[in-house]
C-alpha cells in the first residue's frame, strides 16, 4: 500500500447509530495506524430494511451481502462488522484482516424500574414480557425463568437500540434485552438493569467483536492493506471467537440459531518450563436450546492453544469436537432448521 496517496480509505458500515459508531472507532484507528483519511461510506443492508423478524429471514448475512457486494465492486476498501452477524463460510476473495480487541461480550437487562431478572419475574400473578429478536436469548431466558420457578413471556422484538428501549419505556414490555457491547460503543451501559452472567446466558459467538474485512488481493494496493489492518488483530480475542464459530458452523447452525458460546482465555498456570512455548488455556462453553426453555444441552470443554498468533487449529478443533459432542447430546434437534 502506498501511503504517500492522499485518497482516502473508504469503510463501509451499516447506517444504524450502532454501526456508525462502531465504524467511527475503527475508522480513527486506522488513521492513527496509517496516517491515511478514512471516510464512512453508509451502505443499507436487507436487514435494515425488512420489516421481518430475523428468525424469519435467515439471520445469517442479512447485515453482511451488501457490504461484501460494495468491496468485491471496489466501491469500498474495506468494511466493518458486528463479528456475530458474519457467516461462518469465509469467501476466497475476502479476508478478515482483524479482529480487534473484544468489548464485554454479555448480554444486558433493562428493565422498568430499575429491576433485575430475578425481581423482575418474582411476582407470582404477573408475567414479565420480555422482548428480544433472538431465539438464543429467548431458549436462555426461559430456561432461567423456568429454575426459579417463574413465568416469562418472550416478545420477537426488531429495531434499533433506542426502539427497543422505546418500548420498556412506553410501557409495552417489561424489558428488553440487548448485547452489553453496543450500548457501551454508544455511552448508553448505564441504562442496563443487570448484566447477564455467561453461567446463565450464553452469548451469541462473536458477540461483542468486530470483524475488519478487506479483499484478500487489492486492485490497488494489492496484499499490502490486509497486511496493515492485521495491526489492529487482537490474537486472544482471534482465538477465542474463532473457536465459537468453529463451534457454530460444526453445527451448521446459522447466526439466527438459538445458539450460544463463549471461550475464556486465562494463562496455564500448570504450563511449560520458562524456557518452552508459552501455552494459554482456552475454555469453550456452548448451548443449544428450544425457544420455550424445556430442553437447553449445555457442554464445555478446555484445551491447550499455543502462543503463536497465527496458530487456530486448537480453537477450531475445541469447536468442532464441543459441536459433536453436543450433537450427540441431541443438540441437532433442538435447533429448527439447520443452516446447511
Amino acid at each position: 500500500m502506498n501511503d504517500s496517496t492522499t485518497r482516502p480509505l473508504r469503510l463501509g458500515t451499516r447506517r444504524s447509530a450502532l454501526a456508525m459508531a462502531q465504524s467511527g472507532l475503527v475508522a480513527e484507528a486506522v488513521r492513527e495506524l496509517t496516517g491515511r483519511p478514512v471516510e464512512l461510506v453508509e451502505i443499507t443492508t436487507y436487514g435494515d430494511t425488512s420489516r421481518e423478524h430475523l428468525a424469519q429471514i435467515g439471520g445469517t448475512g442479512v447485515f453482511v451481502s451488501a457490504l461484501r457486494d460494495a468491496l468485491l465492486a471496489g466501491d469500498i476498501d474495506f468494511a466493518v462488522h458486528s463479528l456475530k452477524d458474519l457467516p461462518t463460510a469465509q469467501p476466497e476473495t475476502l479476508t478478515l484482516a482483524a479482529i480487534p480487541v473484544r468489548e464485554d461480550p454479555r448480554d444486558a437487562l433493562i428493565a422498568r424500574d430499575g429491576l433485575t431478572f430475578e425481581e423482575l419475574t418474582a411476582d407470582p400473578e404477573r408475567t414479565a414480557r420480555i422482548g428480544t429478536g433472538s431465539p438464543r436469548r429467548m431458549a436462555q431466558l426461559n430456561a432461567w425463568a423456568r429454575a426459579l420457578g417463574r413465568r416469562i413471556e418472550t416478545v420477537p422484538i426488531r429495531g434499533n437500540i433506542d426502539t427497543r428501549i422505546g418500548f420498556v419505556e412506553k410501557g409495552e414490555l417489561d424489558a428488553v434485552v440487548l448485547a452489553a457491547a453496543g450500548l457501551t460503543r454508544l455511552g448508553r451501559l448505564d441504562e442496563a438493569t443487570q448484566l447477564l452472567s455467561p453461567d446463565v446466558v450464553l452469548p451469541a459467538p462473536g458477540q461483542g467483536a468486530l470483524a475488519i474485512e478487506c479483499l484478500a488481493v487489492h486492485p490497488v494496493h494489492g496484499t499490502a492493506l490486509a497486511a496493515r489492518l492485521a495491526d489492529l488483530d487482537d490474537p486472544d480475542t482471534r482465538a477465542a471467537v474463532t473457536a465459537e464459530r468453529s463451534l457454530l458452523a460444526a453445527l451448521e447452525a446459522g447466526c439466527s440459531a438459538p445458539v450460544g458460546a463463549l471461550a475464556d482465555l486465562s494463562p496455564n498456570r500448570g504450563g511449560p518450563k520458562a524456557d518452552e512455548q508459552a501455552v494459554t488455556e482456552l475454555h469453550l462453553r456452548g448451548v443449544v436450546g428450544t425457544t420455550d426453555g424445556s430442553t437447553l444441552v449445555h457442554l464445555s470443554t478446555t484445551g491447550h492453544v499455543p502462543a503463536s498468533p497465527d496458530d487456530v487449529s486448537t480453537p477450531l478443533n475445541l469447536g468442532r469436537e464441543l459441536a459433536a459432542e453436543m450433537l450427540a447430546k441431541g443438540a441437532a434437534g433442538l435447533m429448527g432448521e439447520r443452516a446447511l
